[in-house]
């Protein structure tokens, strides 16, 4: 019996930064979420539509993320699709899907970028690397599980 394909790509930016905790037997883990845009033309407009996705790492990788998972970052997640389903109080089914991450890059927040988030009460975390806008791609951080 083979595995069924089940693998996304998700590229965007956090919406806040990374919760970081771990297990009872001591397992770290993260959470966050990244915002997607997609732009499409619709007649003679461009529309705009944003998505949200729920991602969770685990054990080294999620230790490994520690500093670099900064609201307004963007982040490139490579991972699975997993589903979990529960019944609610009133006896309701619910589920909810998120992504199990199993390759993250985080991408700098450059000096322009922090700048711009600046001004917007949502701004970006003190914290974030600063990298010059022409060196962006070489600063990127590349974090996979080991």
């Amino acid at each position: 019996m083979t595995n069924n394909l089940n693998s996304v790509i998700v590229e965007g930016n956090l919406t806040k930064s990374a919760d970081f905790d771990a297990t009872q037997k001591g397992t770290g883990f993260c959470t966050f979420a990244v915002a997607t845009n997609r732009y499409f033309k619709s007649g003679e407009e461009i529309q705009h539509e944003v998505s949200y996705f729920d991602v969770e790492a685990w054990g080294k990788l999620a230790d490994s993320c520690r500093g670099l998972l900064v609201k307004g970052a963007g982040v490139r997640v490579v991972g699975r699709l997993k589903q979990d389903r529960w019944n609610s109080e009133d006896g309701k089914a619910r589920s909810r899907v998120k992504i199990v991450a199993e390759h993250i890059e985080a991408k700098p927040v450059t000096a322009a970028e922090k700048a711009e988030t600046a001004s917007r009460p949502e701004a970006v975390a003190e914290n974030a690397p600063e990298v010059k806008p022409a060196r962006q791609k070489k600063a990127q951080k590349e974090l996979v599980m080991a």
